[in-house]
């Protein structure tokens, strides 16, 4: 004869088992705060015997909303986003939530699909790292009352949360060293400046530095089509065609992606890094191409970034209306290394 499965566990089942009410076996699992050491410990206990899993749905339903934090950022290529998900991920398991984390692999529209498929799981409250305005996807989300912050962009919005690097700093720093090393014809190269907010600030840094430099030192920039290493590549032919006096002995990659392009496309038309041209970066980025010269660059805060940007996010999970928007700017750290000093 069949015999009929063995449903699993439930939290009843559980609370039973403790010797506990059933709402004592729910506030272990969701209100632990509120229940004795004892009761939680025979409560684990019974969990463990049974093989009890929390079922993640149900309690989305009853709730309105899961204990979820989500994290939508725009490439995981860039590992200043990398750093930003372990920041975030070690604050919010301090804390008991579970992260799920998506990655728009530089598509805006897909951001958008990431954003509305945390929403529609109900996230307790999301993180979002863009590289451009997404006032349309906050307002989807404000429109679910899910609480959000935004990671690495500025969208100056008073009621909203936003945790940024200083990237006009960034491109200060940049030239501050440039110049420090006794380059004189400095080339600041970037690509995607109409969308980019972080690409727009670090020009205008660089500019501010160039600016209280006062004739120290030529400026040029250059646009590229994007912030790839292929993009470095068409720069570094460009300015491998001019002659030796003509040519900068410094350029600043917008992004190590297209800093690392500038190496290896300098470096195959004969030119050495950093001898005859100091190039760097801007974003540390170690997802960056293999370059041959270890690449000078700017610290993100990756990590310090995303947790900032979870504490914030609970603060507006747990405040119940009385939460303060803030706007939190970390500072930047240049790094430097053998693509613009010599060991």
């Amino acid at each position: 004869m069949p015999t009929r499965t063995q449903r699993p566990p439930r939290l009843r089942d559980v609370a039973d088992r403790a010797g506990v009410s059933l709402g004592t076996a729910s506030n272990v699992l969701n209100h632990p705060e509120r229940v004795s050491a004892a009761a939680i410990e025979r409560v684990r206990m019974a969990i463990d015997e049974l093989g009890f899993v929390r079922n993640a749905n149900a309690s989305t339903l009853a709730s309105g909303r899961s204990g979820a934090l989500g994290l939508v950022v725009i490439n995981l290529s860039n590992s200043m986003f990398v750093d930003v998900a372990r920041g975030a991920q070690a604050a919010a398991r301090a804390a008991g939530h579970n992260l799920l984390l998506a990655d728009s692999a530089d598509d805006f529209g897909a951001q958008g699909d990431n954003v509305d498929s945390f929403n529609e799981a109900r996230v307790a409250g999301l993180l979002l790292a863009p590289m451009q305005d997404s006032s349309e996807h906050v307002a989807r989300l404000k429109a679910r009352q899910t609480p959000v912050v935004l990671i690495n962009y500025d969208q100056g919005d008073d009621n909203l949360c936003t945790v940024v690097v200083d990237n006009e700093q960034v491109g200060y720093l940049a030239v501050r060293h440039m110049l420090d090393i006794g380059c004189r014809r400095i080339v600041f190269a970037a690509g995607g400046d109409e969308y980019y907010q972080p690409v727009r600030l670090r020009r205008r840094g660089a500019r501010r530095a160039m600016r209280e430099a006062a004739g120290a030192a030529s400026f040029e920039e250059i646009m590229a089509d994007g912030v790839k290493e292929a993009d470095g590549l068409t720069v570094a032919r460009q300015i491998a065609g001019r002659g030796p006096d003509t040519r900068p002995d410094g350029i600043i990659g917008v992004s190590d992606s297209l800093a690392s392009g500038l190496v290896e496309g300098l470096s195959e038309a004969g030119i050495t890094v950093p001898d005859e041209i100091a190039v760097m970066g801007c974003d540390r980025n170690s997802s960056a191409g293999d370059c041959r010269v270890p690449l000078t660059s700017i610290a993100m805060k990756g990590q310090e970034m995303g947790a900032a940007a979870v504490r914030l996010l609970l603060d507006e999970m747990n405040r119940d209306g009385d939460h303060v928007h803030q706007r939190v700017v970390l500072t930047p750290e240049l790094i430097v290394r053998g693509s613009t000093v010599l060991p």
